[in-house]
């Protein structure tokens, strides 16, 4: 917990408490159905709170904002983004029912009115986000595949509205068809060496294909 307050000293008590819950919930959804790596469920807060936070390093959700999160797992990166952002709207999606069941345990725990959770395809998803984050679930060509119809176009944020995504490695290969694509550095922003490699990628909705 220490590493969130170290990077985000503004939080409101509230915002406090509910970061704090979230090592409890996790192990105790985590003894039922397993939805974090055992070596990861120690490192919560580094490898999946801290991580999807860097998303918030790079955009400011205004109120009123509408993030898709697919692919969201155990509620990666949208359960900590809806905590840090209590304004902003998130609906969390995943083909696994199982993740939803501990998305919405832990969403219903800390009392959260801005999360709505499902099980879903994202090809399935009516209406449209201005941002779609997402953790490393597929490769972007396919990603953009599934979502490039679902986002608003009237801008309300410095960055175009589009895809936020967290991942790693070497994404020369993969982005080389999106020459719109920004790359940010988590290792800038945090110093833990688990973000050495660790980007987030911006894709405005008016990319090239």
């Amino acid at each position: 917990m220490d590493e969130i307050l170290k990077y985000f000293p503004d939080l409101t008590d509230i915002q406090i408490e509910q970061f704090q819950k979230l090592d409890f919930l996790y192990h105790d959804w985590n003894e039922k159905i397993n939805v974090i790596s055992r070596k990861d469920i120690d490192a919560l807060y580094t490898k999946h709170v801290l991580h999807s936070l860097g998303i918030a390093k790079i955009m400011k959700f205004e109120p009123g904002t509408t993030v898709l999160d697919v692919g969201t797992g155990g509620g990666f990166p949208g359960i900590p983004l809806a905590i840090l952002f209590p304004e902003t709207r998130f609906y969390l999606i995943d083909v696994i029912a199982k993740k939803i069941k501990v998305v919405q345990g832990v969403v219903d725990a800390l009392e959260l009115k801005n999360v709505k959770a499902e099980q879903l395809r994202a090809e399935n998803v009516k209406g449209d986000f201005d941002f779609i984050v997402s953790r490393a679930v597929t490769n972007m060509p396919d990603f953009v595949s599934w979502i490039k119809s679902k986002i608003k176009k009237q801008h309300k944020h410095t960055l175009k509205n589009g895809i936020l995504y967290l991942k790693g490695g070497d994404l020369t290969e993969e982005l080389k068809d999106f020459p719109k694509a920004t790359l940010y550095d988590l290792s800038t922003i945090f110093d833990d060496e688990f973000f050495e490699t660790k980007k987030v990628v911006h894709l405005p909705l008016k990319f090239t294909v």
